[in-house]
């Protein structure tokens, strides 16, 4: 496999920082009681976590269901990320589509402490996978 490029790695290091960067906010907006809020950033915490994979492979789509798709299919399904990862961003992709569009969802605390959970754990494996290969 040919070595990354810089242009590669500085695209992966900003988005990871996003993915950083919503997921704090997410959790200040938990604390705040703002729970449709949290699930909206919670949900961008792991699309820009995704991205930063797949600025790897030099993808991007203007489309959030083309970036779910392209990393389910390249690394859920080459068992590069647990299987589990899978459910997580579906259900965050589509509380976030209730919470932003649906004039009648309420988002509950439990089900906002969820989200939270899947996007730490997305973060986190994420994070490494991109440490990783950064440094390599």
């Amino acid at each position: 496999m040919p070595d990354l490029d810089e242009l590669q790695k500085n695209y992966a290091k900003y988005r990871i920082a996003r993915a950083k960067e919503d997921l704090d906010v997410a959790h200040q907006l938990f604390e705040n009681g703002n729970y449709r809020i949290a699930n909206n950033r919670a949900y961008y915490s792991i699309f820009h976590a995704l991205r930063a994979v797949l600025a790897f492979d030099n993808f991007d789509s203007s489309k959030h269901s083309g970036v779910i798709a392209e990393f389910r299919r390249k690394y859920i399904k080459e068992n590069v990320f647990p299987v589990a990862m899978s459910k997580m961003i579906g259900s965050a992709f589509m509380i976030r589509n209730a919470s932003d569009y649906d004039d009648m969802y309420i988002a509950s605390k439990t089900e906002t402490e969820e989200q939270l959970k899947n996007a730490d754990y997305v973060y986190k494996k994420i994070d490494e996978y991109v440490s990783k290969k950064i440094a390599e």
